[in-house]
């Protein structure tokens, strides 16, 4: 029986162990289909054979355009398994963005669903062979009868038979838990995306932490991130994998089916971004859903309101978040399932057991305890590098091996850290330090706001000023979030101007677009 005492070596190696142990219970849960783990390691075990068959090899990569869906657990579990490093592709990418994964990433097959939420996809997928040189391969989860150069799974499938039991478990004998198995490009905030290498331990540590600290019996989830994003391949499928709980596949998220499935399928984590349960919480009809199945409600990405928090407290006592980054397999500090609004609101927790965090200065030396610095971390859940970028992947380090996180926080007396913002983000206003998370949550304080982002433009007189984007919960001016500022933050504090919006543009996991926020500043404020 698998343990936390005892992690295994691939991330797939969790299928294997749960079919062992209870082939029947269900793993995965799509519309009316469920997959039980007997049934997913059959599928991975065929897709590993085929990819075999194909000529995949250790560090070849594979990847796959879809959406949660279980074709996407499947592929990926089938990839790693064999030592190849799994790449996902999201479906709201446009070509350009897709062509920049294919070709930086130098894929070798493409799985890919011709039709997605009622878009095709063939006129993306035939300009990706033409222009990814590498790629070998394109397989079709739906028909591929009449798409030149591109082959049906069920085809490609029955290739997989050629590789007997024997081959399959050599290529799987030779992957270590420190190989990549995962390619996940970063938002590339500054220029390209740069895709950062994750390993099988790093995950594998991450899911074994996590369940240790938020436990659930049992573990059931809902999965609806896209499948690029550490949020649904480390946050939420790996932990529920490896506690072989059952992971519920929500295709394209919408605030009222994810509760009605919350209700019908007895979730016990509720887990997403705070934009998110904030929209789900102002529907009209939220209190006809039936939550009394969550154990534990838990989110990263962004802070909290308070107002919110308060609001999920009273659905259920037991509520956590996490720190993390894509480059750190996840979290850097954490939060134990806990009903203390001060610790929930104002902290991202304690460093997590196994990393050395520390807050320094810009000669990277330790800072005082109180004190903003940025947040640099040395984990053995730290990635490999960055792929085919060996000066990004140096200067991403320190002299004795501590990951630049490039956010600030400072370290509270009780020892937990308070997430200031963005390196990148902190603008000097008059010579002082800005940090507009603090700007922000100052904002949001107001009973009239219901969320707020603030982003810097140049200033001929301050060098830099502040202007907040405001989504208010009831009709106020902006002079009264004005004097509110006023009231609460050092006048180079306040933003010089303040926008009022019906709602601020995310990226597709739920963040604040803050990139699409500046442009709208500096167009709004030239004119």
């Amino acid at each position: 029986m698998t343990t936390a005492a005892t992690p295994l070596t691939r991330i797939s190696d969790y299928v294997t162990s749960h079919a062992a142990r209870d082939p029947d219970a269900v793993a995965l849960i799509h519309d009316e289909n469920r997959i039980s783990y007997r049934a997913l390691m059959q599928q991975v075990d065929l897709l590993a054979a085929s990819l075999l068959a194909a000529g995949v090899r250790k560090g070849d990569r594979v990847a796959t355009l879809s959406t949660p869906h279980p074709d996407f657990v499947v592929s990926l579990l089938a990839a790693t398994s064999i030592g190849a490093i799994w790449l996902g592709l999201n479906p709201r990418y446009r070509l350009p963005e897709l062509q920049h994964c294919m070709v930086d990433s130098g894929a070798k097959v493409l799985l890919a669903h011709r039709s997605l939420l009622g878009r095709s996809y063939e006129p993306e997928i035939d300009a990706l062979r033409a222009s990814s040189k590498s790629l070998g391969q394109i397989v079709l989860f739906d028909d591929a009868s009449d798409m030149a150069g591109a082959i049906p799974m069920r085809m490609f499938l029955d290739r997989g038979n050629s590789i007997s039991p024997q081959q399959l478990e050599h290529a799987r004998a030779d992957v270590d838990s420190r190989d990549p198995c995962l390619l996940v490009y970063t938002s590339g905030s500054t220029g390209a995306p740069k895709g950062a290498l994750l390993h099988h331990r790093g995950i594998i540590d991450f899911a074994v932490l996590c369940n240790s600290l938020w436990p659930l019996a049992p573990h059931r989830i809902i999965n609806y991130f896209p499948i690029n994003h550490i949020g649904s391949v480390v946050d939420c499928m790996m932990p529920c994998l490896v506690a072989g709980g059952a992971q519920v596949m929500l295709e394209q998220f919408d605030p009222t089916a994810c509760l009605e499935l919350i209700e019908r399928e007895r979730i016990t984590l509720w887990g997403s971004v705070p934009s998110v349960f904030q929209m789900q919480l102002a529907l009209p009809d939220f209190a006809r859903f039936d939550l009394s199945s969550v154990q534990l409600i838990a989110w990263g990405g962004a802070a909290m309101p308070r107002e919110t928090i308060e609001q999920l407290r009273s659905i259920c006592p037991k509520l956590a978040t996490n720190y993390g980054m894509t480059e750190t397999s996840s979290a850097i500090t954490i939060i134990e399932p806990t009903d203390d609004l001060d610790i929930l609101a104002n902290t991202v927790g304690h460093p997590r057991p196994g990393a050395e965090v520390r807050l320094v200065d810009e000669q990277d030396h330790p800072v005082p305890v109180g004190q903003p610095g940025e947040i640099q971390v040395r984990s053995p859940g730290n990635f490999l590098g960055y792929w085919q970028r060996p000066d990004a992947t140096a200067a991403a380090f320190t002299a004795d091996g501590f990951f630049r996180t490039g956010d600030l926080g400072e370290q509270r007396a009780d020892g937990r850290i308070r997430l200031i913002g963005r390196l990148k983000e902190m603008y000097k206003s008059g010579g002082y330090n800005v940090y507009p998370r603090e700007v922000e949550t100052v904002i949001e304080t107001h009973p009239g706001v219901a969320s707020a982002a603030v982003v810097s433009i140049p200033d001929p007189l301050w060098q830099e000023v502040g202007v907040a984007y405001v989504v208010l919960r009831e009709p106020i001016t902006t002079q009264q979030i004005a004097q509110h500022c006023r009231d609460r933050l050092a006048n180079y504090k306040l933003p010089k101007h303040i926008v009022l919006v019906s709602e601020l543009p995310l990226l597709p996991i739920g963040k604040v677009d803050k990139r699409t926020l500046r442009a709208w500043a500096e167009r709004t404020t030239s004119h």
